[in-house]
């Protein structure tokens, strides 16, 4: 299961945050929060699978998002 582990103010932000969990192995899809997947200024939610959760949230206060 999917779990979102941050709430991003821009697909721009949320696209760094995926970099950085991808470069430490992690899974991560990033879900357009507004009906318009286009708008780059829309919210974006974070995810990956439930059994990452506690090594995204580290990783993501490590690099102080």
């Amino acid at each position: 299961m999917w779990t979102v582990v941050y709430i991003a103010k821009s697909m721009e932000i949320a696209k760094q945050i995926r970099a950085k969990l991808e470069q430490d192995g992690l899974i991560v899809k990033i879900r357009p929060i507004a009906k318009k997947a286009d708008n780059a200024d829309s919210s974006c939610e974070v995810l990956v699978p439930e059994s990452e959760v506690e090594q995204a949230h580290g990783l993501i206060i490590d690099a102080d998002f």
